[in-house]
């Protein structure tokens, strides 16, 4: 998946539509969920340069424009870091705040789940194949799925996740490969610490109910990393 920077003559709709998937995002969870969004969004707002992709601000700035204080800044960032949306450039040092990169297309990943709710020309928009006359390149997270032994399990357990949902499953399943099932445990590996913590977080439950209709036993998935 590939997103131009918002910049040029569409930039101003592409950084809308990077707006209202947060906040639809932020509206379909619950009030912890709100607040950590709104916070982000504030970031985006009044301090984040498109162009350059950075944001520059210190900690002692965030707590003011959120209204908390730096432990809450710092546990914040941590958890944006950890979702893979806020990426530190270059560390804060003496005299000079830290500058952070926002990781666009990741953000939008996550928030695809409520693209239908805004609209079927914004999920159009996110998903569809660009025009040849356009320098906007749209996201695409559709993908083919691979032919395999029908008998492998590993491969109908793919399938599965594949025929419900190819966007999401070319997003973070064909990421993955199974590494061994033994005593009802399905051990899979993962490109990243951050995509097996986060698959592990997510959608275990969508795996192992994929797991259920080919190999019952497993009951319990175990994700490593191959970093």
């Amino acid at each position: 998946m590939q997103l131009a920077k918002p910049v040029g003559r569409n930039a101003p709709a592409l950084k809308y539509d990077i707006l209202s998937a947060l906040t639809v995002h932020a509206l379909s969870g619950d009030k912890h969920r709100q607040r950590s969004i709104l916070r982000i969004v504030a970031l985006i707002t009044t301090r984040y340069n498109w162009r350059s992709n950075e944001l520059s601000i210190g900690r002692e700035e965030i707590s003011r424009l959120w209204s908390v204080n730096e432990r809450t800044v710092k546990r914040e960032m941590a958890k944006f870091r950890a979702m893979g949306w806020v990426v530190v450039k270059r560390p804060a040092a003496r005299g000079r705040v830290a500058v952070y990169e926002l990781d666009l297309k990741q953000l939008m990943l996550d928030t695809s789940e409520v693209w239908p709710v805004i609209g079927t020309d914004f999920q159009a928009r996110m998903t569809d194949e660009p025009e040849a006359a356009t320098n906007i390149v749209p996201f695409k997270v559709k993908a083919a799925f691979p032919d395999g032994a029908e008998d492998d399990v590993w491969t109908q357990v793919q399938a599965i996740l594949h025929g419900r949902d190819p966007e999401l499953w070319a997003s973070w399943f064909q990421h993955l490969s199974e590494a061994e099932r033994a005593g009802g445990v399905a051990t899979l590996i993962a490109p990243s610490r951050f995509m097996a913590d986060y698959i592990a977080q997510k959608w275990s439950a969508r795996l192992l109910a994929a797991y259920s209709r080919v190999d019952p036993d497993i009951r319990r998935l175990r994700f490593e990393t191959s970093e």
